[in-house]
């Protein structure tokens, strides 16, 4: 479903990315992880052209997305994007968050996108906010949504970029639950995060990532069981011993 090839990435004179290449498969969960300013943010956001990269090739369900002739707002249309910030518009209600994607981009009837995106909004238990807006919810209530939104535009796959990272404690869980149920219904996922619970409970495996390199990529029996490199060893004993 998504392949990396070598991709490299800079910043003026600092590579971001060095040389990473992985596959992801239909159905298949990958956790992004590694230490803060290891590129984790930027390889997601390269996969549905968010970020531009320098060398390499990436492909999401064979379309390549560097090519020139792309239509990257297509392809982003159909790899849904979840960011740590929720990114809704708060002068719109919940109901009309969830269907102007649809509308404007895929071109579905207000009706249409409306039964879509309400059924996305029950299914993440929050039907009953639907025509509030996003400033009367809790964090973990419009991450929710945005979760939804990006669901209503029935992806391909899923991307999430520390999803997690901007809730309080006592929400995280709400919005963790959410992404284990689309895991368990088989959705391509990749994910950013440190939440290793959620890792250990539903990833197929792990990729991480030190000073812009993927330097693990195994399963996740492997990753917490026996790392091979030193710089995971020490990431995991920091991040597990508490």
């Amino acid at each position: 479903m998504i392949e990396l090839k070598n991709v490299s990435k800079w910043y003026g004179a600092f590579q971001v990315l060095k040389g990473c290449s992985t596959v992801v498969e239909r159905g298949e969960v990958v956790v992004v992880c590694g230490p803060s300013g290891s590129g984790k943010s930027t390889l997601i956001k390269t996969v549905n052209g968010l970020e531009a990269f320098q060398e390499g090739e990436i492909r999401v369900d064979g379309v390549s997305v560097g090519a020139r002739g792309t239509n990257l707002p297509k392809l982003r249309a159909r790899v849904g994007m979840v960011f740590q910030h929720f990114e809704l518009f708060p002068h719109l209600s919940i109901t009309d968050n969830l269907t102007l994607g649809q509308i404007k981009v895929l071109g579905r009837s207000r009706e249409e996108a409306r039964k879509k995106g309400l059924m996305y909004l029950e299914r993440v238990g929050l039907i009953a906010q639907k025509d509030k807006f996003p400033g009367q919810l809790s964090g973990g209530q419009q991450q929710r949504v945005a979760i939804a939104r990006a669901l209503s535009m029935d992806p391909i796959a899923m991307l999430f970029d520390e999803p997690t990272s901007a809730l309080d404690p006592e929400m995280i869980n709400e919005v963790l639950d959410v992404m284990v149920q689309l895991a368990k219904d088989g959705m391509t996922m990749m994910v950013v995060t440190h939440e290793m619970g959620f890792a250990k409970k539903v990833a197929h495996r792990i990729i991480f990532m030190d000073q812009g390199a993927i330097v693990e990529d195994c399963g996740k029996e492997a990753f917490f069981g026996s790392p091979r490199s030193e710089r995971a060893q020490l990431f995991l004993s920091k991040i597990l011993s508490h």
